[in-house]
Parts: C-alpha cells; sequence; structure tokens
C-alpha cells in the first residue's frame, strides 16, 4: 500500500481533484430561490388571511392551547405547521420555525 501511495504523481492527484471539483459544481442541481415549492402556485401570490375569531377558536379547542403556523412554506396543513421545518433545517442548515400563538 505505501508503495502505491508513494508513486502516485502529484501533479495527477491534483489534476482529478480539479476535475472531481468542478463536476461537483456544474453537476450540482442548481437552485431556483424560490421559498415556496408547492402551495396554491397558480396564484400571483399567496396571502393568508386568519380572522382573528378563528385563531382563538383554534387555540382554544388545542389539546396544548397554542396553535403554530407554518413559515417554512413545507407544511402539508399550511397553514398550520405540520413539524416540515424540521427537515428542512437538517437539509438546508436553514431555522426556521413556526409562529406560535398562545392562550
Amino acid at each position: 500500500m505505501d508503495n502505491i501511495i508513494a508513486s502516485l504523481d502529484p501533479v495527477s492527484i491534483a489534476v482529478g481533484v480539479g476535475i472531481g471539483a468542478v463536476l461537483a459544481v456544474t453537476l450540482m442541481p442548481k437552485s431556483s430561490g424560490q421559498i415556496n415549492n408547492s402551495i396554491l402556485k397558480n396564484e400571483a401570490k399567496v396571502a393568508t388571511v386568519c380572522p382573528l375569531k378563528d385563531i382563538e377558536d383554534t387555540v382554544n379547542t388545542s389539546d396544548k392551547g397554542v396553535v403554530a403556523y407554518c413559515r417554512c412554506w413545507r407544511s402539508s396543513t399550511f397553514p398550520l405547521c405540520d413539524g416540515s421545518h424540521v427537515k428542512h433545517n437538517k437539509a438546508t442548515g436553514d431555522n426556521t420555525g413556526p409562529l406560535v400563538i398562545k392562550k
């Protein structure tokens, strides 16, 4: 094994690493920059209106006395949070979380 490492040409190694880096950058999927990937995409703008009475009713009927609204745009129960931000944060390094309203 030592003979193999000793016989490797440093220039060849550098070229190989360089080619690998170029391929990694050029073949990486490009981000569109969009935050909302799936919710009401046929609308020009998504604005969720929640009347205060509805929010109060949701909080009052909740077992924990809180309601969480999604801010990561990944929730399958949008506009309510379903915890999808946890997976999103791990995948992207982001730190988003819900808007939590409590009594």
